[in-house]
């Protein structure tokens, strides 16, 4: 019988992280306050670190941790704390681009499982079979990879190291995420955890014998030429499955506790369905798009990546409205708290790890037993009376017209 592949999923802070488990990830992956390629994620400091770690072993669960900045010299004095954290925490492995670092933790932690990242644009068989004679454990491969890229490469290092690819989430439009573009019109390096996504701006070009420049215009609305489509790989996953990947990778640490666990949910179904020797159950793909996403597209695994040329803007028809935090039986109420404003006429999704149920709101209560209509403060602790028993973590949202 073929081994199921993990499902990883992004971490972005200590309170997205159970979302990810709840809904059905084998492991996260997070990163710590520094060395990180997403700075500006709320992470996790060592004690949260240590934490997160915990809260997932006591649910059979993994935890994998970021330190794949490319560094320099005067970073490896922090980096070496942060290692002997990470060894401290049990964490199951840590993430790393660059070659320097990887030789580094070796020396300073020799027991850490080493993961090499996407940075690390690994795209051959031979690159691959390197890393793994490294000591490396498993190799994030380039976005770049096609299918059949994939199998050659798993044949040739066989067992020597284990593989791990993207399924899901934002794409870079430079190589494996190495660009220079953020750094060059701004002062945040993207190499470095600090990218402004300047790939995303509206773009003008100058001829330079002439005055004035040319918006790059597609429509009337502009062009983002630089701008990729979101990876959904949902139609070809058993394709992906089939090539002998051992972990099955959701990006989007910047991405909102809803994200995460929407997403996670849809692919669970979809691996569990696949081994269960279910048909395909196409639903998952409007599944998918209940969350803010760009316009998608299933990578270079069959043929190249495609670009959004009418807008840098993500969007989606959903709104995240609310978290469950767990039901009172004894006063039949559900007890929520308020991400997004909704009203107690509206219909609502409530979306568990099994089903998504229908719930309209209509009684509505703050901690002060007062009715409430228009559920409009963010973080406010409400209660709705319904016979309909969420669990924590369940989320609820809305269509949006």
């Amino acid at each position: 019988m073929k081994k199921i592949p993990e499902l990883l999923a992004p971490a972005g802070s200590p309170e997205k992280l159970p979302y990810a488990l709840h809904f059905g990830a084998d492991a996260v992956y997070l990163g710590g306050k520094e060395f990180g390629l997403r700075a500006f994620c709320e992470n996790f400091d060592f004690a949260e670190l240590c934490d997160a770690v915990r809260y997932s072993h006591e649910r059979g669960k993994k935890v994998y941790v970021t330190l794949n900045i490319f560094a320099k010299n005067a970073d490896f004095g922090k980096i070496g704390e942060f290692v002997k954290v990470i060894e401290k925490s049990c964490a199951d492995g840590v993430i790393i681009s660059d070659a320097g670092v990887i030789d580094f933790v070796k020396k300073v932690s020799p027991k850490t499982e080493i993961h090499l990242s996407t940075q690390a644009n690994t795209l051959n068989k031979y690159a691959a079979g390197f890393w793994a004679e490294c000591g490396v454990k498993r190799i994030v491969l380039a976005r770049e990879v096609s299918l059949d890229e994939i199998k050659e490469i798993k044949d040739y290092i066989g067992e020597k190291a284990e593989l791990e690819v993207f399924i899901h989430g934002a794409m870079c439009i430079s190589y494996s995420g190495r660009c220079l573009l953020s750094t060059w019109l701004t002062p945040r390096d993207s190499n470095r955890g600090e990218c402004v996504q300047a790939c995303r701006w509206e773009y003008e070009i100058g001829e330079k014998n002439r005055d004035g420049k040319l918006t790059l215009q597609e429509d009337r609305r502009g062009s983002y030429i630089l701008n990729s489509k979101d990876m959904n790989t949902m139609p070809i996953l058993d394709k992906i499955i089939e090539t002998g990947v051992s972990s099955l990778k959701i990006e989007g640490r910047m991405k909102s506790a809803y994200y995460a666990g929407a997403v996670v949910r849809a692919y669970r179904k979809r691996i569990d369905d696949y081994f269960a020797g279910k048909p395909y159950d196409k639903t998952l793909e409007s599944e998918l798009e209940k969350v803010t996403h760009r316009e998608y597209t299933t990578g270079f695994y069959i043929g190249n990546a495609e670009q959004c040329y009418e807008t840098s803007k993500p969007a989606n028809d959903y709104k995240y409205c609310a978290d469950v935090t767990g039901y009172d039986e004894e006063r039949g109420m559900l007890e929520i708290v308020q991400r997004n404003r909704f009203f107690s006429s509206d219909e609502l999704e409530a979306v568990t790890n099994r089903e998504v149920k229908t719930l309209r709101p209509e009684e509505i209560y703050d901690e002060k037993g007062e009715r409430v209509t228009d559920c409009k403060l963010v973080m406010q602790k409400l209660f709705v009376k319904t016979d309909i028993r969420l669990d924590k973590y369940d989320i609820l949202r809305k269509k949006v017209d």
